[in-house]
């Protein structure tokens, strides 16, 4: 038996518990419908978003539409950080915590069927993103109230707003941005 772990990866789980129903422990139905539909982000652009954000494993990296998983998994993997992942579709969700658990990482990830745009953030140190430009918009204030000074956001292809990244790379085709929430008062 592994020993229980408090803190964010607890609150997860517990998070992700409170979206099965009680009596079948089955998934819900999304309340809602995805804003966009599932592109998986190829292991090259994975690897480098994770690059970009300087992940360690001191790290909490949440992936908003997080899709089969794999940013979540490789962050764990490969930097040893903890993770979870948010994303409505529960069938995305089943076969990322499946990938977690044949990858030897179920005890440092987490994955949320729920909706990126009521899930708490706060313990986020890194979010990737890979949904759209206007998704994005949208996500921006919940992104700079919720995160801690020093937080890290790397999205592919898709800005945020008018926020002004602070470094932007080309990367086999992709663009991918990086912002920090800066250690001064949040905007």
């Amino acid at each position: 038996m592994r020993p229980v772990r408090i803190g964010a990866l607890a609150l997860a789980v517990a998070v992700m518990l409170a979206g099965r129903d009680a009596a079948t422990q089955t998934p819900r139905p999304p309340a809602r419908s995805p804003d966009i539909h599932f592109v998986p982000t190829r292991q090259s652009i994975a690897d480098e978003m994770l690059k970009l954000a300087h992940v360690n494993s001191n790290d909490i990296v949440y992936d908003l539409g997080s899709g089969d998983g794999r940013i979540v998994i490789t962050a764990a993997q490969k930097y040893g950080a903890r993770g979870v992942g948010i994303e409505l579709d529960p069938k995305l969700v089943r076969i990322s915590r499946e990938t977690a658990l044949e990858g030897a990482v179920e005890h440092k990830v987490a994955f949320i069927e729920g909706d990126l745009f009521t899930a708490d953030l706060s313990p986020a140190t890194v979010v990737t993103l890979y949904l759209s430009t206007t998704v994005n918009m949208r996500l921006e204030p919940k992104l700079k109230r919720e995160l801690q000074p020093g937080a890290r956001i790397v999205s592919q292809r898709f800005p945020i707003g008018n926020w002004t990244p602070d470094e932007t790379v080309q990367i086999d085709g992709e663009t991918l941005f990086l912002w920090t929430i800066p250690r001064t008062a949040k905007p």
